[in-house]
């Protein structure tokens, strides 16, 4: 094979950011395509495109760009790479590998950097690969500095990482890792805690409370999401000690001020594990497959309990939207009674999946069939005739359990929306 003159060379200028730390001494993306199209201009290379990247090569084929580059040398649309430095290319053994191949498939001619010029020769080859295994060392040095300098911060009881919302980070260069009590936030993260241990508040009210009555926001300017609530409450750090990395067993006792006691933390805990457990003993028919047609929220259900006078009680479910994303909406609610009779009244026009429901009909079927040869002593019985899925539905919605009914209703596929007291199918 004739090798190939250096002016022949369609050369990529690959710039890469540099991600792996505080490298003071590498150059801007900008910069290292104005120093590399220099060199270009003055050895008369061939620059065919110049591919930038912001992604770090410390692990192998987390780079977009990169892997665009691999595949164009495939394609022959380039076979050289002009770059800032080796490890601008890897820093990791899979990228590394994947230009070596290249190179010795002669797909991929020659690699320029800024003081090297690197070809298909052994020697090129094995410099290259010991200079980008030097930027992989150095990674991995790094890495082992940083866990263990982290594991020595907590050792000392100081928090490595973003204080949670009530503190803020102490001010100078000297209070590493330092935290102290948030002047403006911290009160009321302390009212989050009694207000659900001592008043019973859910997490959900707090997030209503947080967001609508008092505008809460952390120190970068955002509200809390319910998410939110449920890891600070969870939050060992709250009242003195803390686990990192979180999962690991490993517990510290922190230098921090404590924000609350440790019973204010178990009570605040207790009273929302009660919550869940109450809240997990019902089963709504028409929660979590509906919304709220005005604001766009959940629905949720409440149920009732009416004495008769004559003896007995009355149940009475009702639907409203939880006003999560509007605490201010105005969609009232609806009986579920009006809301089963809506949905059978609809049921010629709902978009079911029939697979789902021939599958539930065929297994009540059967069901039918052994419990009826069990009490008649046969071993066959007779055959039942084919039954429309949209009647079944509809005897399940009037006569079934809150758990058949939802087995129906999850073979809807229009999406089902409540609007001033009115069914909607989207």
């Amino acid at each position: 094979m004739t090798e190939v003159l250096e002016s022949e060379n369609r050369y990529c200028l690959y710039a890469r950011k540099s991600t792996e730390g505080d490298e003071k001494q590498a150059l801007s993306i900008d910069s290292q395509i104005k120093e590399m199209t220099q060199i270009a201009e003055r050895e008369k290379l061939n620059i065919v495109e110049i591919r930038r990247e912001s992604h770090s090569a410390k692990e192998s084929s987390q780079r977009p760009v990169f892997e665009e580059i691999v595949k164009d040398i495939d394609n022959g649309f380039f076979n050289a790479i002009i770059t800032w430095a080796p490890d601008r290319l890897s820093r990791n053994a899979g990228d590394l590998g994947k230009l070596v191949d290249r190179m010795d498939q002669k797909k991929l001619i020659t690699i320029k950097t800024f003081g090297q010029n690197f070809t298909n020769s052994p020697s090129d080859k094995f410099l290259l690969m010991i200079l980008c295994s030097q930027a992989k060392l150095e990674n991995d040095n790094k890495s082992i500095n940083v866990k263990r300098g982290m594991r020595t911060r907590c050792e000392m009881g100081l928090w490595p990482a973003q204080p949670p919302t009530g503190y803020r980070k102490v001010d100078g260069r000297l209070a590493k890792c330092e935290v102290e009590i948030d002047p403006e936030r911290a009160d009321v993260i302390r009212q989050v805690f009694e207000k659900i241990a001592y008043e019973k508040w859910s997490a959900s009210k707090v997030h209503a409370w947080l967001k609508y009555d008092l505008n809460f926001r952390t120190l970068r300017g955002y509200h809390l999401s319910i998410g939110n609530v449920f890891k600070i409450i969870n939050n060992t750090f709250y009242y003195g000690k803390f686990e990192f990395p979180q999962g690991a067993g490993i517990w510290y006792e922190g230098k921090h001020t404590p924000l609350i006691t440790k019973e204010l933390f178990n009570e605040t805990r207790n009273s929302i594990k009660s919550q869940v457990i109450k809240s997990q003993g019902k089963e709504f028919a028409f929660t979590r497959i509906m919304k709220c047609g005005v604001c766009g929220s959940g629905i949720t259900a409440d149920e009732k309990f009416k004495k008769l006078k004559e003896g007995g009680v009355n149940r009475y479910v009702y639907y409203r939207c939880t006003k999560a994303k509007d605490r201010d909406c105005k969609n009232p609610a609806i009986n579920e009674t009006d809301l089963i009779t809506a949905m059978i009244k609809m049921l010629d026009t709902i978009s079911l999946d029939q697979v789902k429901l021939n599958t539930k009909l065929n297994a009540e079927i059967q069901k039918f069939k052994k419990l009826q040869a069990m009490f008649l002593g046969k071993k066959k019985t007779e055959k039942i005739e084919s039954i429309d899925v949209r009647d079944y539905a509809r005897f399940v919605l009037t006569e079934g359990t809150i758990l058949e009914q939802r087995s129906v209703l999850e073979c809807v596929n229009n999406q089902i929306s409540l609007k001033q007291g009115v069914m909607i199918l989207v």
